[in-house]
């Protein structure tokens, strides 16, 4: 799905150096507050300090002013949050537990998302290392389609950036949304925050030499950028560069910038893995004061930088004070928001489209021939793609073949590549790009073979699950995806597996098995489908609000 737009102005090459020192001071007042205050005083039970990577992502941030860009971070990240907005006691609140915020205290405030109409929206992250790229590349991707197939010029220019630590590229989901992005040439930057070590482990066992930079160098469709993180020119320099790669529609990118981590994995490592020259060698290379003898004199008066310090601790100050008097949440809503309940999320969905489903009967006509479960699938995606643009039909196979089982044959040639396509071999992949399209407003209907072959997709699926319940209802990432079950032509351990209920105890899903009818295959057992399933077509308004749902068809 490779661009064929008019390229997006680039950013202005200036940078505000104030606003870049007064962030960076604003995080860095965050962090001692926490580490000599709130965590003593067991205000706050899990804490990560940014310091060393906290200029870098600032200046990342202070770049990314589209209404439709979107960022996917990681514990590590709140500096960026800072520069897209957020407020500090929505920050500080978060990290202690407490109503609103992030989550309303049902998640640890370092995992942050955050829905923004002025600028980039920060996508809901997750727990798990590596989980944030493939929603990225998602949502990479639901750009283009808004802007090439739907034609709208909101996301024009949009793009979609993903962060991550050394440690996350050697997971399947940084691989997989790599692939997906090279191969479909997508608006994604990567940026990968190198400072050596994914907690104890060093860089040399997360990709050989250490350096994912230089080892993708030759990866096809994919620009490179390189360097130091703790200096503050070559840093501004690079991140100009890497976000006017991306944004002036010339494939993706991955930015690589080497930081030191001046604190311990969290508040509770002591980093006694790391020798003590290894540890002075790092508060060397503080970005801190390197950005003061950076903007002082040439940008800055002395007075200038102690006022902003001074002002900034103040505030953070404050901040966490607000942040105090916040009651914690209420017990009994912990339940709330698991499924949609009559409250339209703020992003994510059919409803944040405009798109009205049509409405429908419950009853079914009596009359006209009896038809097979594949040919009844296949009717339903067929109505579905011809009635809602946004319905996007994609797994292994699925496109010129027709699906291993047949269900989507023809599907390709009338609705289209851009709506039925074919993936690379990653359910990973397959899932989490889903979420990120879902996100962006689509209705993704991914096909997972079989059932077994789901297991690499299981992180994607419960953390879409739990969206809506640990955003309170900020996100929510609706789909429907098929996977057959009990295949009965093997018996194989590969194919044939109905642990289907694995998925019933997922949060946020609804599971549907509909059954081929009567008693003719007792293995095929009916089951009853309590709610109708996101993009039917029926009365039920969860076609528009959007709960994640689980459609599993038995073969006829």
């Amino acid at each position: 799905m490779s661009a064929k737009l008019k390229p997006a102005k680039a950013p202005a090459a200036a940078v505000d150096w104030r606003q870049v020192v007064s962030l960076v001071q604003c995080s860095r007042a965050m962090d001692a507050l926490e580490e000599t205050t709130l965590v003593p005083g067991k205000k706050i039970f899990y804490q990560f300090s940014a310091r060393g990577h906290d200029m870098a992502q600032v200046m990342l941030g202070l770049h990314l002013t589209h209404p439709k860009d979107a960022i996917c971070g990681y514990y590590r990240s709140r500096p960026i949050l800072l520069s897209l907005g957020v407020s500090l006691e929505d920050a500080m609140g978060s990290a202690m537990g407490r109503a609103g915020g992030y989550s309303d205290g049902r998640d640890i405030g370092v995992v942050f998302n955050y829905p923004n109409a002025h600028g980039a929206s920060a996508l809901p992250m997750c727990g798990g290392v590596g989980a944030q790229y493939t929603p990225t590349a998602g949502y990479a991707q639901a750009i283009e389609y808004h802007t090439r197939v739907l034609h709208d010029t909101a996301y024009d220019g949009a793009i979609s950036v993903v962060l991550g630590g050394d440690a996350s590229v050697a997971t399947n989901g940084f691989w997989s949304a790599l692939t997906i992005a090279t191969t479909l040439q997508l608006p994604m930057l990567f940026y990968v925050e190198d400072n050596g070590y994914g907690i104890s482990v060093p860089g040399a066992l997360q990709t050989p030499g250490a350096n994912i930079a230089k080892n993708l160098g030759a990866f096809s469709g994919l620009k490179i950028f390189d360097g130091d993180g703790a200096d503050p020119e070559q840093a501004a320099t690079l991140t100009r560069e890497a976000v006017a790669h991306v944004r002036g529609r010339r494939g993706p990118a991955l930015l690589r910038l080497v930081v030191p981590r001046l604190e311990g994995h969290s508040f509770q490592d002591t980093q006694a893995y790391k020798s003590k020259e290894t540890i002075g060698d790092e508060w060397t290379r503080d970005p801190l004061p390197k950005l003061k003898a950076h903007v002082v004199p040439s940008q800055l008066s002395e007075s200038d930088w102690d006022a902003i310090e001074t002002e900034t601790k103040e505030r953070v100050l404050r901040a966490s004070q607000i942040a105090d008097q916040r009651p914690v949440a209420e017990p009994s809503s912990v339940t709330r928001f698991v499924f949609d309940e009559g409250e339209m999320q703020t992003e994510g969905g059919l409803h944040n489209t405009g798109y009205i489903a049509p409405r429908s009967t419950d009853e079914a006509k009596a009359e006209g021939a009896r038809i097979n479960m594949i040919t009844a699938i296949r009717r339903t995606l067929d109505h579905e793609l011809s009635v809602n643009p946004r319905v996007l039909v994609f797994g292994e196979d699925v496109g010129p073949k027709g699906g291993v089982h047949g269900v989507t044959l023809g599907m390709q040639e009338k609705h289209g590549v851009e709506r039925v396509f074919d993936t690379s071999l990653s359910e990973e992949g397959i899932i989490g790009r889903a979420v990120g399209m879902a996100i962006a407003g689509l209705m993704p209907v991914p096909e997972i073979q079989f059932r077994k072959y789901a297991e690499p997709a299981c992180e994607q699926i419960s953390d879409c699950g739990s969206m809506r319940w640990r955003t309170n209802n900020r996100f929510a990432a609706p789909m429907v995806v098929r996977m057959p079950v009990g295949f009965f032509k093997c018996g194989d351990p590969w194919h044939s597996q109905t642990n289907e209920v694995q998925f019933v105890h997922t949060p946020g899903w609804r599971v549907a098995a509909p059954s081929p009818g009567g008693a003719r295959r007792s293995h095929l057992r009916p089951m009853v489908i309590p709610h109708s399933l996101p993009g039917e077509g029926s009365p039920d308004r969860r076609t528009c609000r959007g709960d994640a749902a689980h459609f599993l068809p038995q073969l006829a």
